[in-house]
C-alpha cells in the first residue's frame, strides 16, 4: 500500500461504483422535467371562423398557450419544414393544427347540424427515438384536453342551456307586460297629480337659472388659472428631467473613473509588501557590501582592459606561430631526405615528427585564417565597453542603498495616494447616484403634477361648459314643466290607450314562448355524448418500432461490444512483446495487436446478429447495412479500448470502464439526450456511442441514413485516433525502465 499508484488502484475501486451510480442517477434524475428541451414542428393552418356573428380563432389560441406553457421546444414552421425536419431527425415529433380547426370547434351554435370534432394531426419519429412515442402521447392527450376544455367552455353553454333560458325568461316577459297593463291604470291616476306639481317645480326651476348663471362666472375663472399652471408644471417636469438625464451620464463616467482608480490602487497594494519586503533585504545588502562590490566592479574593469590588450596583440602572435610551425616542418623533412641511412626505428620516429609537425602547422594557418577573419575588432570594443560599465559600477556602488530606500518611500506614497484616490473615487460615485435618484423623483414628482394639473384645468373646462348646458337648461326646464303640465292631460288618455296594448302584448308573448324549442333531457345527453370529445388526435408513426426490445437494441448492442473489446484485451495484450524487443517499427506492432481484437470483434457481431435474429426474431430495416456498421463500431472499439490500454498500462483498463460509464449516460439510448443534465448533452457528440445507438436506430427501424453516414466518419477518426495512440505508446515501450520491469499494479 505505499506505492503511490496502488493506493490510487485502490481508491479508484472504492469510488468506482459511486461513479456508476452518481452518473446514471445523475443523467436520469428527472427526464419527465425536461422534456421541454425536446424540439418538436408545429404548424398552425387553421384559418378563424365566424360563428353567430362572433369570429373564432382557436388555432391561434391553442397556438399562444402551447408556446406560453413550453410543454416542448415548440419550433413554428410551415408543413413542408415539418416533414422535412421529422425525416431528417431535426425533430422529434410535429403538432399540426388543421384549416378547419376553428371552424369544427364553432359547429355545436348551430342547432341545425350535428357537431363535428376537430382534429389535431400528430407525426412521430419513432426511428429517432423509442421513448418519444410514448412521451408524444402523455403530451399530446394533455393537449387534446386543454383544447376540449377551451372548445365546451366557449360554445356549449348556448346549445345546451341558452334555449331553455330564454325559454323561461319569455314566460316572465309574459307575466310583466300582465303587470304592465295593471300599472298603466294606476300610472293614469297619476298623471293628475303630476300636473299639480308642475307648476311648483316650474318657480324653483326658475330660482336654479339665476344661481347657474354665478357659478359659470366662478368657473371661467377657476380654468383660466389652471391653464397657467399646467405650463409651469410642464416646464419644472421637463427641467427635472433634462437634470436626472445629465446625472446619469455624470453617474457612469464617475463610477467608471472609481472603478479604474480601485483597480490601480488594488494592483499596488497587491505589490506594495513585495517591495516593501525587498527594500528591507537589499537595503542593507547594498549598504554593507558597497566596498565590495566596488571593488569587484574594479576588478572586472581591470581584466576587461586587459583582454582589450591581449586581443590588440593577438593576430600578431598566430602569424608568428604558423611561420614557426611551417620552418620546423620544413627542417624536420630536409634532416630526414639528408640521412636515408638512419636506423629503421630512428627513421619511423622521424617520419611521425614531420607528420606530426604538418598537422601543426596546418593547425597554426587555420588559427591564423580564422583570426584574420574573426570580428577581433568588435571584441575588443565590447571590452572596452565592459570596462566602462563596470567602473561606473564601482562609481555608484556606495550609493545603491540610499537609492533604493529614496524609491520604496515614493512608491509607499504613491500607494496611499491611490487608496485615499479610490476611497473619494467611490464617494462621489454614490453621491451622484443619491443626486441622480433624487432628480428622477423630482422629474416623477413634475410630471405627476403637470398630469393633475391638466387634469384640473380639463375639468375646470368641463365645469363651465357643463355649468354653461345646465344654465341653458335650467332655462329650458322652466319653459318645458309649462309643457308638460299641457301633455299631463294628454298623458292620462294614452294610459288608458296604454293598458289595452298591454294585454295584448302579454296574450301575443304568451303564444310565443309556446312556439320556442327546447331541449329535453335526453337530447341534452345525447348531444353532450356526442361533443364529450371535441377534439381528437390523428396520430401518424413513421417508422414504427414494434416492441420493447427493438426499441432498445441500439442502446444494448453497442454496450455489448465495448464490453466485449474490455475482456478482449484483458485476455491478450495490446503490444506484441516479441516485435517490439525486435526491431519492427511501431505502426507494425500496433496493428499485429490491434489484429486479434478485430477479428474477435468481428466474430462478436456475427454472433450478436444471429442470436437477435434467429433466436429473439428482431427484424432489420436494412440488415446488411447493420452487420456492417457494427463491424465499423467493433473496430473503433477495439482499437480505442487497446490505445487506453497500451498507452496507461493496467489503469488503462480502468479508464475504458470510466469510457463506457459516460457512453452509457450520454448516448440518448432510453431517454432522448435532450431530457439530460447539460453536462452529458455537451460530452454527447464527442462520443463514439452516441452515433453509434442513432446510426443503429435508422438501420433497424428506418428513416433517412444521413447520421448513419456522419457516424461513419466519427468511428473510422476513432479508430485512426486508437491505432496512432497505440503506435505512440509501441515507441514508447521499447525504452526499459525499473517501473516496467518491476510494476507496482499488474490487472
Amino acid at each position: 500500500m505505499r506505492a503511490r499508484i496502488t493506493r490510487a488502484a485502490v481508491a479508484a475501486v472504492v469510488l468506482l461504483p459511486l461513479l456508476y451510480a452518481g452518473l446514471y442517477l445523475w443523467s436520469f434524475w428527472d427526464p419527465q422535467g425536461n422534456v421541454d428541451n425536446l424540439p418538436v414542428a408545429l404548424v398552425v393552418e387553421d384559418r378563424p371562423a365566424t360563428v353567430n356573428g362572433k369570429t373564432v380563432d382557436a388555432g391561434a389560441d391553442l397556438r399562444r398557450e402551447l408556446l406560453e406553457r413550453r410543454v416542448f421546444d415548440w419550433r413554428a414552421v410551415s408543413a413542408q419544414e415539418a416533414a422535412r425536419g421529422v425525416r431528417a431527425g431535426d425533430y422529434y415529433m410535429s403538432l399540426t393544427i388543421p384549416r378547419d380547426f376553428s371552424a369544427k370547434l364553432g359547429t355545436p351554435s348551430d342547432t341545425g347540424t350535428t357537431p363535428s370534432p376537430a382534429q389535431l394531426g400528430v407525426r412521430v419519429d419513432m426511428g429517432r427515438s423509442y421513448i418519444a412515442e410514448t412521451i408524444a402521447s402523455t403530451v399530446f392527450s394533455e393537449v387534446k384536453q386543454a383544447a376540449g376544455r377551451t372548445a365546451i367552455k366557449d360554445y356549449f353553454d348556448q346549445v345546451f342551456v341558452s334555449f331553455g333560458d330564454l325559454r323561461e325568461q319569455t314566460r316572465k316577459a309574459a307575466d310583466g307586460a300582465g303587470d304592465l297593463a295593471e300599472g298603466a291604470a294606476e300610472l293614469n291616476d297619476g298623471a293628475g297629480r303630476l300636473a299639480d306639481g308642475l307648476g311648483s317645480a316650474r318657480s324653483g326651476a326658475t330660482r336654479l337659472e339665476s344661481g347657474l348663471g354665478t357659478a359659470k362666472s366662478g368657473a371661467e375663472r377657476l380654468a383660466d388659472g389652471a391653464g397657467k399652471l399646467t405650463g409651469g408644471a410642464a416646464k419644472l417636469s421637463e427641467g427635472a428631467g433634462t437634470l436626472a438625464a445629465r446625472l446619469d451620464e455624470a453617474r457612469k463616467a464617475a463610477k467608471k473613473i472609481a472603478d479604474g482608480n480601485a483597480a490601480v490602487s488594488e494592483q499596488v497594494g497587491k505589490l506594495s509588501p513585495l517591495v516593501n519586503d525587498t527594500a528591507d533585504k537589499l537595503v542593507p545588502f547594498l549598504e554593507k557590501e558597497a566596498p565590495r562590490i566596488r571593488s569587484i566592479a574594479l576588478a572586472v574593469a581591470d581584466i576587461a582592459d586587459a583582454l582589450a590588450d591581449a586581443l590588440g596583440t593577438l593576430p600578431a602572435e598566430v602569424r608568428r606561430t604558423a611561420a614557426d610551425a611551417d620552418r620546423a616542418y620544413e627542417r624536420l623533412e630536409r634532416t630526414l631526405g639528408a640521412h636515408p641511412d638512419l636506423e629503421p626505428e630512428v627513421r619511423e620516429q622521424l617520419k611521425s615528427a614531420v607528420a606530426q609537425a604538418r598537422r601543426v602547422a596546418d593547425a597554426a594557418q587555420r588559427l591564423d585564417g580564422s583570426v584574420k577573419t574573426s570580428s577581433l575588432a568588435d571584441l575588443r570594443r565590447q571590452a572596452r565597453e565592459v570596462a566602462d560599465t563596470a567602473e561606473e559600477i564601482a562609481r555608484i556602488a556606495p550609493t545603491l542603498g540610499g537609492r533604493l530606500e529614496d524609491a520604496r518611500g515614493r512608491f509607499n506614497k504613491l500607494n496611499d495616494a491611490l487608496s485615499r484616490l479610490a476611497d473619494g473615487s467611490a464617494k462621489l460615485t454614490r453621491g451622484v447616484e443619491q443626486l441622480g435618484a433624487g432628480a428622477g423623483q423630482l422629474a416623477k414628482g413634475g410630471r405627476t403634477l403637470a398630469g393633475g394639473v391638466e387634469q384640473l384645468g380639463d375639468g375646470a373646462n368641463e365645469l363651465d361648459a357643463g355649468l354653461g348646458r345646465l344654465h341653458r337648461g335650467a332655462a329650458d326646464l322652466s319653459s318645458g314643466l309649462g309643457e308638460l303640465g299641457d301633455g299631463a292631460g294628454k298623458l292620462g288618455n294614452g294610459l288608458g290607450r296604454l293598458g289595452d296594448g298591454a294585454d295584448t302584448l302579454s296574450d301575443g308573448l304568451r303564444e310565443g314562448a309556446g312556439k320556442i324549442p327546447a331541449f329535453s333531457p335526453g337530447e341534452r345527453a345525447a348531444r353532450g355524448d356526442m361533443m364529450s370529445e371535441p377534439v381528437r388526435l390523428s396520430t401518424a408513426i413513421d417508422n414504427k418500432v414494434p416492441n420493447y426490445g427493438t426499441g432498445f437494441a441500439p442502446f444494448f448492442v453497442p454496450l455489448a461490444l465495448w464490453v466485449g473489446g474490455m475482456l478482449t484485451f484483458m485476455l491478450f495484450k495490446p503490444l506484441n512483446s516479441r516485435l517490439l524487443a525486435g526491431t519492427a517499427p511501431p505502426w507494425r506492432a500496433a496493428l499485429a495487436g490491434w489484429l486479434p481484437g478485430a477479428a474477435i470483434g468481428v466474430l462478436q457481431v456475427a454472433v450478436l446478429l444471429a442470436v437477435l435474429r434467429a433466436g429473439l426474431g428482431m427484424e432489420f430495416a436494412r440488415p446488411v447495412a447493420t452487420a456492417g456498421y457494427l463491424v465499423l463500431a467493433s473496430l473503433a472499439f477495439m482499437a480505442m479500448i487497446q490505445g487506453v490500454v497500451a498507452f496507461f498500462g493496467a489503469p488503462g483498463r480502468v479508464v475504458a470502464l470510466a469510457l463506457l460509464m459516460l457512453q452509457l449516460t450520454s448516448a440518448g439510448g432510453t431517454y432522448p439526450i435532450e431530457t439530460s443534465p447539460a453536462f452529458f448533452r455537451a460530452i454527447s457528440p464527442y462520443l463514439p456511442m452516441s452515433w453509434v445507438v442513432s446510426g443503429l436506430r435508422r438501420l433497424v427501424s428506418g428513416g433517412d441514413l444521413t447520421v448513419v453516414w456522419q457516424g461513419c466518419g466519427v468511428l473510422a477518426a476513432f479508430l485512426a485516433g486508437g491505432l496512432l495512440l497505440t503506435t505512440f505508446a509501441a515507441g514508447r515501450s521499447r525504452v526499459w525502465s525499473m517501473k516496467r520491469l518491476h510494476p507496482e499494479l499488474t490487472l
